[in-house]
């Protein structure tokens, strides 16, 4: 993932759960042991830039450490409201973000159907 991100051509990635643990961490962002992991299809999540509360379906015990993300260029884009954790970030004007959730699960609202549109939309500008 260093290597990738280190490319100066944009290469769009879109980390998912363990994915995301590792985008931030070949970006330099540290990880930490939750006291009481996530876990559940009724996981509350707010994007920060829309205010959009979206229920995410999760199975971690580790999160992102915010402070180390954005010292590393990290922003953060989505927040866990049960307990503030980091729930998504981006790479601004990389073409990069991940979540720390399973937008796949569709564990009942399709809530999360909008990340992979994104998803799809930065591969077609970047072929």
């Amino acid at each position: 993932l260093r290597s990738l991100l280190g490319v100066r051509l944009s290469i769009p990635m879109f980390g998912i759960c363990l994915g995301h643990q590792l985008l931030a961490s070949a970006i330099g962002a540290e990880t930490y042991k939750l006291p009481f992991g996530h876990r559940g299809v009724n996981q509350p999540v707010l994007d920060v830039r829309t205010g959009v509360v979206s229920i995410t379906s999760q199975n971690h015990g580790f999160a992102v450490e915010r402070g180390s993300l954005e010292r590393a260029g990290g922003e953060v884009t989505h927040v866990h409201l049960n307990d503030g954790t980091v729930a998504g970030f981006e790479l601004p004007g990389r073409g990069v973000f991940s979540v720390q959730y399973h937008p796949e699960a569709s564990p009942g609202p399709h809530d999360a159907g909008p990340l992979f549109d994104r998803f799809v939309d930065l591969l077609h500008m970047d072929g």
